[in-house]
């Protein structure tokens, strides 16, 4: 499968020739498959913001390249608008960008200025709508009128109609209820698996990157720690939790039972799959080995 991003020895530094220059990306490269799903984590300061900054150009490297479907972005820089097209971002608390009379018309606004036919701008709108689990009613609403879940509803909606390549949340459930973090969330993974669109999922949640990225890249201090499947990086609990990150509340259980000499796997990280070890072990007399 090809990459729909790559990065190639980034570096980004705010202030560049100033004396409080600060490194906030150093020297990263690494890659992201098309149509995965891939989780993005570290401590408050890591450079995660940044770095999805770059992916369609609100960032311009300090050094470095960045490549979007195997193209870099930076080549022609007047070319840059087609790639933000390309990629989707959806910033933390996305409802403060809504703007529009309607709901129809704000989820319509990034379609319009893609210069699309009116029969395609309403395909896409009922389409993203839909996903997003907007009824048709809601549609001719103010989007003033929306409850606080609604629209941050309504502002995904207006990224999904773009219908991008590369779609990138940044903490796309902030501040909801966790009902309201579940309905966003499986609303996105449900895009991602009908449309095959891939995804980057920005999150301090470490149950929700468990429970939808497929695999998990961690940055530590503007460098890359980590990069793996989920499995894989939840099974380096100990390592996240040295630097300063959290695991899967399921992951410590099987941590404590790992340090009281029980055989149980390092790479426990969802509640399903704890369920199925417990029941392996019952199955197996309860000898305290699963």
């Amino acid at each position: 499968m090809s990459d729909i991003v790559r990065v190639e020895h980034l570096s980004y530094i705010y202030g560049e020739g100033m004396p409080d220059a600060t490194v906030a990306l150093d020297d990263i490269s690494f890659s992201i498959e098309e149509g995965s799903f891939v989780g993005v984590i570290g401590s408050t300061g890591c450079g995660k913001s940044t770095l999805i900054g770059h992916f369609n150009g609100i960032n311009r490297p300090s050094k470095g390249k960045i490549y979007i479907g195997g193209e870099d972005i930076w080549e022609n820089p007047k070319e840059i608008r087609r790639f933000r097209f390309m990629v989707g971002l959806v910033f933390q608390y996305p409802e403060y960008q809504l703007f529009e009379e309607t709901v129809y018309k704000d989820i319509a606004f990034g379609p319009v200025n893609m210069g699309l036919s009116e029969e395609e701008v309403n395909r896409r709108v009922l389409r993203a709508a839909k996903f997003c689990g907007l009824d048709a009613a809601v549609l001719s609403k103010s989007p003033f009128e929306l409850s606080g879940g609604q629209k941050r509803r309504a502002a995904i909606a207006g990224v999904l109609a773009m219908e991008p390549k590369l779609l990138v949340l940044d903490e796309p459930a902030a501040g909801l209820d966790p009902e309201g973090r579940d309905t966003i969330l499986s609303q996105v993974k449900r895009f991602h698996k009908e449309t095959g669109t891939t995804v980057v999922l920005v999150s301090h949640s470490m149950e929700d990157i468990a429970k939808y990225a497929d695999k998990v890249l961690v940055l530590n201090a503007g460098h890359i720690a980590m990069y793996d499947t989920t499995s894989a990086v939840f099974a380096r609990a100990q390592e996240l939790l040295q630097l300063g990150l959290s695991v899967p509340e399921v992951t410590k259980v099987f941590l404590r039972l790992r340090e009281w000499g029980l055989a149980v796997p390092a790479d426990v990280y969802t509640v399903p799959y704890a369920a199925n070890i417990v029941r392996e072990a019952l199955a197996k007399g309860g000898t305290g080995t699963c």
